[in-house]
């Protein structure tokens, strides 16, 4: 029986803790800054977006519906006239809505093949954006910004930049903005292009809620 006991007890010491704890998680990203970072890199963000917005739903309101804007560009423009905006869009700012072009392609007559498409120039934009900044960091009064007068905030990004990304990516601010910023803190290219994949998950989730409406 002792034996036995012995035995139940040597496996319950020996037993490994899981890998993720929560309480301890919690504990270093509030020490390290981490939710500080997150929220600052939002507020940062949300700006413009909500510029955007307002003159979206004045638009829709005072000028025109945008959803009878969004049949008269399925009736007008050519798919490739549509998604090469949306490129650019992505690439330059970021600052429409993919919304929605996620709506546009809900309209067309092959809505997954155009959703996909959508997906896949929103992360191409991103890559592009991310290249832009690495170019521009290397410009002398850029960088001695960035490395001077943004040093605390530099070092924060460089190591939460995983994180920065991934917001962009799944949230509604603008992921051209987070690569930006990720190919000027030189963010490995790699670990962007991974962690950049949630752009399409985002746009299967948002093209399912989507496409219930339209």
């Amino acid at each position: 029986m002792q034996r036995g006991n012995k035995i139940i007890l040597d496996q319950s010491t020996t037993k490994k803790k899981p890998w993720f704890q929560p309480d301890r998680a919690h504990k270093y990203y509030k020490l390290t800054g981490f939710y500080t970072f997150v929220i600052d890199s939002i507020k940062k963000s949300m700006p413009p977006v909500l510029i955007v917005v307002a003159i979206l739903a004045a638009l829709h309101f005072f000028v025109m519906d945008i959803n009878e804007a969004l049949e008269l560009a399925v009736e007008t423009l050519p798919d490739y006239g549509v998604l090469a905006f949306f490129y650019v869009s992505e690439t330059v700012l970021g600052l429409i809505p993919p919304e929605l072009f996620i709506a546009w392609a809900g309209e067309t007559s092959t809505p997954i093949i155009n959703l996909s498409l959508i997906a896949l120039f929103s992360y191409l934009g991103g890559f592009t954006s991310y290249w832009i900044g690495r170019r521009a960091l290397k410009i002398p009064s850029l960088h001695n910004y960035l490395e001077v007068k943004m040093a605390k905030q530099l070092v924060m990004a460089r190591k939460w930049g995983g994180v920065l990304i991934a917001v962009g990516a799944l949230l509604p601010l603008p992921f051209s903005m987070a690569s930006l910023v990720a190919g000027m803190l030189s963010y490995p290219v790699k670990s962007w292009a991974l962690v950049g994949l949630l752009r399409f998950v985002r746009f299967a989730l948002y093209g399912a809620a989507i496409f219930a409406l339209v």
